[in-house]
């Protein structure tokens, strides 16, 4: 390892940024430096930006690889180099706003009931019922449902923070009679390595198999599981403030997304097509005779 590499790192230790954050930075970097056959510490902001249209114009990853890719340049040359340019030397690229295809809670009920193995359609239920990302769900512990309190801890979700989400009255119901049949004792889905929970890509294959199968034509992953879950939070009027506090979103904006799919907010207001005043038709007048 070299020492650019550990000092940064470091400095991300420091910051307690999470295992694959620093996974995430590191790599790219090292990507940067196989690009040049050089060290990054001797780049200047040019050969920087000059990567960064490479990688756009060239390879042609999407908005979000290089948002990525652009936060672990700036953290390497701003913080563990600590080098004084300026931000626009290395730019973010502007990502596009793209609003979720969202099933309808027939969909849903259909989806789940195709998913063929019961850990995989509780674990997707669960994600549904309480708005879990997948990784989320599959980190779940046994103890984690708190059945006097009605309610779900999350444990170091996203952006390490924990959080409490709704248990359904229903949902324990179900997450009972699953227990009882697989009697899990630690994770509350086990995976195929003992002592280990279910990974996502178990869980995404399982969707996979479950969409084929349900003949539904819109895109699903077990992402959809958390958007259906706050569009229809949202169309049974559910305030917008509390479905942010159980998704654990950080900003109210990520949430407010969800109104521009909600029908109840897209729908509620009137067409002006249908304020018109309908006029009939004329009618066809009736033909001379032939032979008069």
């Amino acid at each position: 390892m070299t020492p650019l590499r550990q000092r940064m790192i470091a400095a991300m230790q420091i910051r307690n940024f999470t295992a694959n954050t620093q996974s995430a930075y590191v790599q790219q970097i090292v990507l940067l430096a196989k690009y040049y056959h050089r060290s990054p510490e001797a780049l200047g902001p040019e050969q920087v930006q000059a990567y960064q249209l490479h990688l756009t114009n060239e390879r042609k990853l999407a908005p979000g690889s290089l948002c990525t890719i652009a936060a672990a340049l700036r953290f390497l040359y701003h913080v563990t180099l600590k080098r004084d340019w300026a931000l626009d030397d290395i730019p973010i690229p502007k990502k596009p706003l793209k609003l979720p295809v969202i099933l309808s809670p027939e969909q849903i009920a259909h989806f789940l009931e195709c998913v063929g193995s019961p850990k995989h359609r509780m674990l997707l239920t669960t994600c549904y019922a309480a708005g879990l990302r997948v990784s989320e769900a599959t980190h779940l512990k046994v103890s984690d449902i708190d059945s006097q309190r009605m309610v779900i801890r999350v444990e170091q979700g996203k952006g390490q923070k924990d959080r409490y989400v709704m248990l359904s009255p229903r949902l324990l119901e179900e997450l009972r009679a699953y227990w009882k049949r697989s009697r899990p004792s630690h994770w509350l889905f086990p995976g195929d390595i003992p002592g280990h929970p279910i990974t996502r890509e178990a869980v995404g294959q399982a969707c996979d198999k479950a969409r084929r199968l349900s003949g539904i034509d819109k895109p699903i992953t077990p992402h959809s599981m958390r958007h259906a879950f706050a569009t229809h939070l949202l169309e049974s009027g559910a305030d917008v403030r509390r479905i942010q506090l159980l998704l654990g979103h950080r900003s109210l904006a990520t949430t407010s997304h969800y109104l521009k799919v909600a029908a109840s907010t897209v729908c509620a207001t009137v067409s002006p097509f249908d304020l018109l005043p309908k006029i009939d038709p004329p009618q066809p007048q009736p033909s001379p005779p032939a032979h008069f």
